[in-house]
């Protein structure tokens, strides 16, 4: 039975029965004296909880979905959801999630805490400036900035860096349009050299990419000082290491690294850490998170960011190949809506019943369901549920499913919490028990560059050409004279599509891809095929979720979601 389903999802986080942290460690076996307190709702976790032994014997499932409409297909109320069902059916089980951004909470998307009664709390804090760990990112970010505009401006102790060469840039989490391209060094030499600059947003700095790449602090110290500025004046390459920068920049993360646990609804453990724009980084929480969460549960829910193209083939591909991480299990989370919208409907129509548009973007989930199949794992699907959704819409999903030997369930944890998501609950566990399940990565990192992308481009979107453009090849050829071709490839597209053009919905045939340019994350350990324009620094919308937020005299928070 449904609960009271009028309220925002901010006034049922709000009326949650929210426990003392200590009681939601109690249930990890953790001392309360080894939890790093934020108030009374919120703590670090030591990396000293770390335990691979238990690690290895714990379940990973990993929750992921079909492409995806603008407002997105609900993963996280599902990762929670199926959190509480799991713990309803008593598998002690944990969810494990990326932090908000600040600049999506305040423009189009909204939180990112979860929905309705699948939630984590205190949602608030989440979904603002949580425990500090965004700001640290930003910083050290920041920081290394400062310290290239510093050598440039140096006589005695310059690098000789030519500031054309520079490709990194500064940080801020909020979306401004405006800070994109800017000019800096302005107003006289005292002001450093002029240049031009910019801004990206935080989640999509690299130091947020290699903090969540990071296995330990002695890891995280190397990465950061791997981090590729730029070139000499020479065309010698320059990296952060050789501005002495990586025990600054990881001094300023030394709290950041470590995971933020907190609670679910229903009191279950929730760890959150870490957030990577997932078009184009990894789009997962941090491994030493996952790590944390698997050794402390018996299963550990996580997600990956957009369609299972993008986040998902990243978190097989480059997360758990890095990580040495096995997942047992994966769900695809779809929707009737998205199946609408790939079936043709326009977006005031989303919600209107409609048999014939489900059945022709049936083909969306249909390829993202083989996708997984390809790295050895039969999926299980879970209908998030809509009040619009027909019965005979559901019915035909399910059936579809069932030809291919997949279980589908009705997911109902943004209405009914844990109790909705038994039945999924139950699927995932009959999953795992089957022994059908056997991780393989689609590719070897040691392929050749165009392989691997080829393996990507082909086998996962469908494409049946990759074109490089001039720059691409130019790219192409400075990383593997770095070195760096035997590093993963995190393909940086769109998300709307398992194209590179946004307007190819459903299941696109008979498509190219372009490679527009290459990026390398020295630091973080991949290199960025950009496919089209990737969107570093969003802008807000017309409307933005701000206008619609209010907090009382009492600091009580409205409109927030």
């Amino acid at each position: 039975m449904a609960k009271n389903t009028y309220q925002s999802d901010i006034e049922i986080a709000q009326s949650a029965d929210i426990k003392h942290i200590h009681k939601i460690a109690e249930k990890l076996h953790i001392d309360k004296e080894e939890l790093e307190l934020y108030g009374k709702y919120k703590a670090k976790l030591p990396l000293s909880l770390l335990n691979k032994e238990r690690i290895e014997k714990s379940k990973l499932i990993l929750v992921t979905a079909m492409t995806p409409t603008p407002a997105g297909e609900g993963k996280t109320t599902t990762s929670i959801g199926l959190t509480e069902g799991l713990n309803k059916i008593d598998k002690q089980t944990c969810v494990v999630l990326r932090e908000p951004s600040l600049g999506p909470v305040f423009g189009i998307k909204g939180g990112a805490a979860g929905g309705g009664y699948a939630q984590v709390i205190p949602m608030e804090d989440i979904n603002l400036h949580f425990t500090g760990d965004f700001a640290a990112v930003e910083k050290a970010n920041n920081l290394l900035s400062a310290l290239i505009d510093n050598n440039l401006q140096s006589r005695t102790r310059s690098l000789g860096i030519d500031p054309r060469t520079i490709v990194w840039k500064r940080v801020m989490d909020m979306n401004d349009r405006a800070l994109r391209e800017i000019t800096i060094g302005l107003g006289g030499t005292a002001n450093g050299m002029p240049r031009q600059d910019g801004f990206n947003i935080t989640p999509a700095s690299e130091v947020m990419a290699i903090l969540c790449m990071s296995e330990n602090f002695e890891d995280l110290k190397t990465r950061l000082g791997n981090i590729f500025i730029g070139y000499t004046m020479e065309r010698k390459p320059v990296y952060a290491k050789d501005l002495k920068a990586e025990n600054a920049m990881a001094i300023l993360l030394k709290d950041a690294i470590k995971p933020n646990i907190v609670q679910t609804m229903e009191g279950n453990p929730a760890i959150i850490h870490g957030g990577p724009f997932a078009n184009i980084a990894q789009g997962t929480n941090t491994i030493i998170a996952t790590k944390m969460g698997m050794s402390l549960s018996d299963y550990v829910v996580t997600e990956a960011g957009f369609g299972a193209d993008l986040g998902a083939e990243k978190f097989l591909d480059i997360k758990c190949v890095s990580g040495n991480l096995k997942p047992e299990a994966i769900v695809m989370v779809a929707t009737i809506r998205a199946l609408r919208h790939h079936g043709g409907a326009p977006k005031d129509e989303y919600n209107t019943p409609s048999l014939e548009r489900v059945t022709k973007g049936w083909g969306n989930l249909h390829k993202h369901l083989e996708n997984c199949i390809k790295f050895g794992i039969k999926p299980v699907v879970a209908i998030n549920a809509f009040p619009s959704d027909s019965d005979e819409e559901v019915q035909f999903i399910k059936e579809k499913c069932a030809t291919l030997g997949i279980s589908a369930c009705v997911a109902k944890g943004w209405a009914e919490g844990g109790e909705g998501m038994t039945e999924l609950a139950h699927a995932v566990v009959s999953s795992i028990e089957s022994g059908e399940n056997s991780f393989s990565p689609l590719y070897d990192w040691d392929l050749p560059i165009k392989d691997k992308i080829e393996k990507i481009a082909t086998e996962i979107y469908g494409a049946t050409e990759i074109n490089y453009s001039k720059i691409a090849k130019r790219d192409m050829a400075r990383i593997e004279k770095l070195g760096l071709g035997h590093l993963p490839i995190c393909m940086a597209k769109t998300q709307k599509s398992f194209s590179d053009n946004d307007k190819l919905l459903g299941r696109p045939e008979g498509f190219e891809v372009t490679i527009r340019e290459f990026e390398y994350a020295v630091g973080a350990g991949f290199i960025i095929p950009i496919l089209g324009n990737m969107m570093r620094m969003p802008g807000l919308p017309t409307i933005p979720a701000s206008e619609n937020m209010y907090i009382d005299q009492d600091g009580t928070i409205s409109g927030l979601s």
